[in-house]
């Protein structure tokens, strides 16, 4: 009798267990337009500092509520969304609370004081309790440290860039203390420990991380091939850098060369190039957003898969197997973000081509419906290390449209184009398996359902895309080369001369 008994009790629980986990879900991601404070250079008192956050915290509100009336499981919110930037290590000070270990187990909502003066995790766990939905968002963590620590700060505390998870009875279930710190946030501290954060949930397994920290390997890959996390949940500030770092394009390509879903929340700042919001499956974008001429906030809303089944690419397996295209065009060198890229100029209405830099040979096949005039477009091959504004090893094969009929300007910001293609095939002879594949059309827009990627390594269009090209690129990442190179570099993110120089492209919770 007991042991049917136990054998009734594991297939109830079994069955309980499918029955309350979802295939599908409904996420959100909130592009807010933040209320900055008046000054980030003059301390202010915590009042101050809460009141403006409320104020931060009230239009969120408005985002949450209405995304779980919705019926959203979760909802993303940017990094920096609740206090702004431009901070230094004193002036960000009275905006810090104490974010405690989520082993805890505690709902601000419910119990407020428990970790001393805590309001913005006390609100927003309640915004996530009153209206049942998962909350994210960004805030900072302090942590004092004495004389005995000898990484303590003269200071005697530390300050993170945070992101914390509010599950949907307002319980703190991730806490993330960002690791990759872009140049200039001098307002926190690196943690000691490189932290791999997930929450499950019944619909799906997630992992977090923040802006900057995309670039690198850890924790963004090892979350996604240790952990084996189904999504992504990603707080940023991200300002957009063309032709291959915009927000919406960057971002929606790694879902795909990743093979997760991913949710970015962005801050919406025009003045600061700073828009791009999405909601990206590893098949194609389920939502998506790019506004550079309103100063409103947007939710997006849609429904995802909870897991998926990784489809392997092998991304070198087509471009080593055929034969460079010949052609009698000249090969040209052109900047692309401080990169000196290796270009051959597209003169034809169709044509095959193929470029190479060191390692790395790029295959392009395409047709053009009409080759306008005005306009130029090039295929460039870059591999080697990128050292300005942060040091990482590149593989890129890129498709572009000229900034001006000048070729020097190939790999400049370009933001509209009026040639149209009917098809391309891109391919590359990476050394990585980090590949990441971008498709960005005219008025920088995103084209769902309009590509592919095959197993073995082609970019290639499904139809004639909808809109002009942009760029047609696949950014490929080899993250063991970073440390390698780096010291050996004449120039790099820490290099103070170099630095003073060159104007901030990309922004992740930056501070001048």
């Amino acid at each position: 009798i007991t042991s049917q008994l136990l054998a009734f009790v594991a297939i109830l629980v079994s069955c309980v267990l499918k029955v309350s986990s979802l295939d599908t879900f409904i996420a959100a991601v909130y592009e807010h337009a933040v209320i900055l404070p008046n000054t980030a250079v003059i301390p202010v008192s915590h009042e101050e500092a809460l009141a403006l956050m409320n104020q931060n915290l009230d239009l969120l509100e408005t985002a949450i509520t209405s995304a779980a009336k919705q019926g959203a499981h979760i909802i993303v919110t940017p990094e920096d969304g609740i206090y702004g930037w431009n901070f230094t290590r004193e002036t960000i000070y009275p905006y810090l609370e104490d974010i405690p270990d989520p082993e805890v187990n505690w709902i601000p909502c419910n119990n407020p004081n428990r970790f001393g003066h805590t309001p913005v995790q006390e609100r927003l766990s309640c915004l996530a309790k009153d209206n049942s939905i998962y909350v994210v968002a960004n805030i900072g963590d302090k942590k004092p440290c004495n004389a005995s620590d000898p990484q303590c700060p003269p200071d005697g505390r530390y300050q993170y860039n945070t992101d914390v998870v509010f599950d949907s009875q307002g319980k703190l279930v991730a806490r993330y203390h960002k690791h990759n710190l872009f140049m200039g946030e001098s307002q926190f501290n690196v943690p000691k420990k490189l932290e791999v954060i997930t929450f499950d949930t019944i619909f799906g397994r997630f992992g977090i991380f923040t802006c900057f920290d995309i670039l690198f390997h850890d924790p963004a890959v090892t979350l996604v091939e240790d952990f084996h996390v189904d999504t992504i949940v990603f707080p940023t500030a991200w300002m957009n850098v063309l032709p291959h770092l915009s927000a919406i394009e960057f971002h929606s390509a790694w879902a795909v060369g990743m093979g997760v879903n991913f949710l970015a929340a962005n801050i919406h700042h025009p003045q600061k190039r700073m828009t791009g919001s999405g909601i990206y499956a590893p098949d194609s974008p389920r939502a998506f957003h790019y506004d550079m001429k309103t100063m409103e906030g947007k939710l997006l809303i849609s429904r995802l898969n909870s897991s998926h089944h990784p489809v392997m690419v092998n991304w070198t397996s087509y471009a080593s197997n055929i034969k460079a295209f010949s052609t009698a065009n000249q090969e040209f060198k052109s900047t692309v973000f401080f990169d000196e890229f290796t270009f051959l100029e597209l003169t034809r209405v169709t044509g095959n081509y193929t470029v190479c830099q060191k390692e790395l040979c790029c295959h392009l096949s395409y047709k053009m419906s009409e080759k306008k005039p005005d306009e130029v477009y090039a295929l460039g091959a870059f591999d080697g290390l990128h050292v300005v504004e942060g040091t990482y090893y590149l593989q890129i094969c890129t498709l572009l449209k000229c900034k001006t009929l000048n070729l020097s300007t190939c790999g400049a910001a370009v933001e509209t184009a009026s040639s149209r293609f009917e098809m391309f095939s891109l391919s590359g002879t990476f050394g990585t398996r980090y590949v990441f594949p971008e498709v960005l059309l005219s008025d920088s827009q995103l084209a769902p359902g309009e590509f592919q990627v095959s197993s073995d390594g082609r970019l290639f269009s499904v139809k004639p895309p909808s809109a002009p090209i942009l760029t047609v690129t696949l950014f490929g990442r080899l993250y063991e080369k970073d440390s390698i190179l780096k010291a050996s570099s004449n120039l790099g993110a820490h290099a103070p001369g170099v630095m003073l120089g060159v104007v901030a492209l990309i922004v992740c919770s930056f501070s001048w």
